[in-house]
């Protein structure tokens, strides 16, 4: 089954403009994944395709209604005949890292509820959504950001996206560390020079130097992600050499 993501948003141009283009938009033109958008207004059920409303209780700014958004999560149900996984990001979620980019990956078929204004009723939110998900501590003006970066994260880790399935397993976070230094031509730039051990051909002596370098830029970055990262014996004597250079 081809890996399916729809999102249902206010936006549609506004998220289109990034699926469509770059490594997401060959993905889609060569069958590897589908992205379908769904106006939430194309579901008001009113003649202004109007899709908020004013707070019980007062306060400032308009809610998205619950029953647009029940009907069009009803037509994406319909249109690829089956419940998707909902997703709704809002900073109230968990947040999002690249270990629930794994997972998600997994699901076949998710659902992006973009939410705006003040937010959304709460009432559809326990009805159809199954995991808030969060970018982190801050607000945006709207879900459609949040949403496009999980996606664009979600759907580079599905089959064929990518040309190589190195081209993330060697990447900051999936395997728990940040990435090793890279360099391109030419061999000395500014007076830099690429490290010699990339350039010897050996291919055992670079895999080690990777390995090193992405030890020692977690180290140095995100040393809180070395407690959770599957560590080899050779690994923990390396982190130990560096702990050694600081004292």
């Amino acid at each position: 089954m081809i890996p399916r993501f729809d999102v249902a948003t206010l936006f549609v141009d506004m998220c289109q403009a990034v699926t469509d283009e770059s490594i997401l938009g060959r993905a889609q033109r060569a069958g590897k994944i589908t992205v379908n958008y769904f106006n939430i207004r194309d579901y008001a059920g009113n003649k202004h395709n109007r899709v908020d409303d004013c707070t019980y209780g007062g306060g400032r700014g308009m809610l998205m209604q619950a029953e647009p958004i029940y009907r069009c999560y009803q037509a994406v149900c319909q249109a690829a005949g089956s419940k998707p996984y909902v997703l709704f990001p809002s900073p109230q979620g968990k947040v999002f890292d690249q270990a629930t980019a794994n997972r998600l990956a997994e699901r076949g078929h998710l659902l992006f509820l973009c939410g705006h204004y003040e937010g959304v009723d709460q009432r559809v939110l326990d009805e159809i959504v199954d995991e808030e998900l969060s970018l982190g501590d801050f607000v945006l003006t709207g879900g459609e950001i949040p949403a496009m970066a999980m996606l664009d994260a979600v759907a580079r880790l599905c089959p064929g996206v990518l040309s190589e399935e190195s081209c993330f397993t060697e990447e900051s976070f999936y395997n728990g560390l940040l990435e090793y230094p890279q360099y391109s031509h030419p061999a000395v730039w500014m007076g830099k020079a690429v490290p010699e051990v990339l350039l010897s051909g050996n291919h055992a002596n670079i895999r080690r130097w990777r390995r090193e370098q992405s030890l020692r830029v977690t180290w140095e970055k995100r040393p809180e992600l070395l407690d959770k990262a599957e560590l080899t014996k050779e690994d923990r004597a390396f982190l130990a050499k560096l702990r050694q250079e600081e004292e």
